[in-house]
């Protein structure tokens, strides 16, 4: 129950630092490119990699706390954070192939499924 907590809590913390983050760039810098988007999914995959690797070699995160702060904080901020994660993993078990059907498919794929809602939802279909 407390991992699930844990995880809560931070999913709720990182959802609420998005739209702030979103807020505040398309306030500064205009609403004609997704900069809060851009900013959360590059700031979020560089904060995974600072605490996967500090995780592993530095700090001694309780799991709990790992938890929090990747799957909840980070999940919440940008799930772009584990997608970049993921890849990096296959690159680093030399599976160089697979990342890369990976990273297209995930791209490529996402966009068609998004197309496809939106037609369903003009055709009346959902």
């Amino acid at each position: 129950m407390k991992l699930i907590l844990a995880i809560a809590v931070g999913g709720a913390l990182g959802a609420v630092a998005r739209y702030k983050a979103g807020y505040w760039l398309a306030q500064v810098l205009g609403h004609g490119f997704p900069w809060g988007t851009l900013a959360v999914n590059i700031i979020g995959s560089f904060l995974m990699g600072l605490l996967v690797e500090g995780a592993a070699v530095r700090w001694h995160l309780d799991g709990n706390l790992k938890a929090l702060l990747m799957t909840g904080l980070l999940g919440g901020f940008t799930t772009f954070s584990t997608f970049s994660l993921d890849v990096v993993t296959l690159l680093q078990r030399d599976q160089i192939l697979l990342a890369g059907v990976y990273l297209l498919g995930s791209v490529i794929v996402s966009i068609l499924a998004l197309f496809l809602g939106i037609l369903l939802i003009r055709w009346g279909l959902s």
